[in-house]
């Protein structure tokens, strides 16, 4: 028997009924693809069939550079909205330029999403191979006024970097320093935003939580003061269940849980003028399978199914950066979702994007942590315009 709540139901389901019983919820790939590439307007009926994996959607095709083709409907991510997280494509800016004719480098996959209809990238660290122009380590002054005039140049822009937090609590004056330095690199390359791809802490004790949010209530005040925006991202375990009451262990830390979620938790207790949150959208699903009951502090099991965008929808504005990527459903791999490439998936971004709103200011990322691959050196550039295509795809329906 498939476990509560089955990953292949839909955003639309989860708006209207989180409590609804799951059975006759499980839908086919098929017609979860037809619901996800749905319009407003007609399309021709080869257009609707669900894409094959790793090839170019028929939808997508001839999408141009961020134009919307007369397709019809409300877009749901505008085209300067549109960015990647260069994680998908860390194979590319890390390999030899004088060994391949493929983008190789910083400036090289900068030009290549470009071309592929990117307006927007966030950083996964500023490295680089060293025959890339520039050499290895951009992460200085110097390497980011690089940076930042080869985005220039292709007309793109950085929204953010999952950088360096610093460790130490409290600070260091060498953490701090780096941390500082980290701020002046994000200013000179243009970003709003600055942050992390961990979690504020792994633990699931509420003491730990309030430890580290005073730390990111003062890291996010100072990179408040040098005009950016502090953000934390999620993996799955970060939307489970708080330890906050209940017996005490034989180290005198709570069993059991109120039923909020650790991430809920922290956006409570963190300065909404401080500190900001990257949802990445997989994770947030994956936690929506795994963490559906809990132990409450009377000792009774309960329920509280989780909806990742009616949270984002009751803290709009606290999540200026999503990451988009997507999954098809697995039964044997305890997440309930493969990843693969943005849109070829069952996670219903249309539903997602419509209701959380506010288009014009949330930057999805597309992301594929499996994009590169040890034996087809152009699968990441080819997956990245398979995502772009996709997100630039996405319409609201029709009521």
């Amino acid at each position: 028997m498939t476990p509560f709540p089955d990953p292949s139901r839909t955003e639309a389901a989860t708006a209207s009924a989180t409590d609804a019983p799951d059975e006759g919820l499980r839908r086919t790939l098929g017609v979860d693809r037809r619901r996800f590439l749905s319009t407003c307007t007609a399309v021709a009926a080869g257009a609707v069939a669900a894409p094959v994996f790793g090839a170019s959607p028929a939808l997508a095709q001839d999408r141009g550079r961020g134009h919307d083709h007369g397709h019809g409907g409300q877009v749901l991510v505008p085209p300067h909205k549109r960015g990647i997280i260069l994680y998908t494509v860390r194979d590319a800016t890390g390999r030899d330029p004088l060994s391949t004719d493929l983008p190789s480098g910083f400036r090289e996959v900068f030009k290549q999403l470009a071309r592929h209809g990117y307006r927007q990238v966030e950083f996964a660290g500023y490295r680089q191979h060293a025959n890339a122009p520039g050499g290895a380590n951009l992460e200085s002054v110097e390497g980011a006024r690089l940076l930042r005039s080869w985005l220039d140049e292709y007309g793109l822009r950085a929204q953010g970097n999952h950088g360096f937090i610093p460790p130490s609590w409290p600070l260091t004056t060498a953490d701090l320093d780096t941390f500082k330095k980290h701020l002046e690199i994000a200013n000179i390359i243009g970003m709003d935003h600055m942050g992390t791809g961990g979690d504020p802490t792994g633990s699931s004790y509420r003491a730990d939580w309030d430890v580290a949010a005073d730390k990111w209530n003062a890291l996010g005040e100072i990179a408040r003061r040098e005009g950016i925006k502090l953000y934390t991202h999620n993996h799955d375990s970060a939307y489970g269940f708080l330890l906050d009451g209940g017996p005490l262990d034989d180290q005198g830390r709570p069993t059991r849980s109120s039923g909020i979620r650790k991430l809920e938790y922290f956006l409570e207790i963190t300065d909404p003028k401080a500190v900001w949150l990257e949802m990445d959208i997989f994770w947030a699903h994956v936690a929506r399978y795994k963490f559906h009951t809990y132990t409450a502090h009377d000792g009774s099991t309960r329920r509280n199914v989780f909806d990742p965008a009616g949270l984002v929808a009751r803290n709009n504005r606290r999540y200026p950066l999503f990451h988009a990527k997507d999954g098809v459903v697995s039964t044997t791999n305890g997440m309930g979702y493969e990843m693969v490439p943005f849109g070829t998936g069952v996670i219903d971004y249309t539903t997602f994007f419509s209701r959380v709103g506010q288009r014009n200011y949330h930057n999805p990322m597309i992301e594929d942590d499996n994009a590169p691959s040890a034996t087809d050196p152009g699968q990441s550039l080819r997956e990245a315009k398979i995502g772009y295509d996709n997100l630039a795809a996405l319409r609201k329906r029709c009521r």
